[in-house]
């Protein structure tokens, strides 16, 4: 079986044959090359030739996909302020009104 998946920057991906997860990070026109990060956090790079001839399938993404980013900041995540949705007069809410 030979990969029939297009590296998509930002996609996760698994080699089926090693049982390696990774994300696309970069690809290089250049020399046709690969650019991943794995799980663990180790980057590696697949040339065109070595994409196409493994078992590499797309996968949704894990749910500790941060993992492989050590010093990853809350901020970096899109969510700075987990609180953003509460209303300002939240305290002051009395359930009973909304059950009127």
């Amino acid at each position: 079986m030979t990969t029939i998946a297009d590296p998509v920057i930002g996609r996760w991906y698994k080699d089926l044959e090693s049982n390696l997860t990774f994300k696309v990070v970069a690809i290089e026109g250049n020399d046709e090359s690969v650019e991943v990060q794995f799980a663990n956090g180790d980057l590696g790079e697949y040339d065109n030739e070595s994409w196409y001839g493994s078992t590499i399938d797309y996968i949704e993404d894990p749910e500790d996909w941060s993992a492989p980013f050590d010093e990853l900041e809350a901020d970096d995540l899109g969510y700075t302020d987990p609180d953003r949705h509460a209303r300002p007069d939240a305290e002051d809410l009395d359930i009973s009104d909304l059950l009127d």
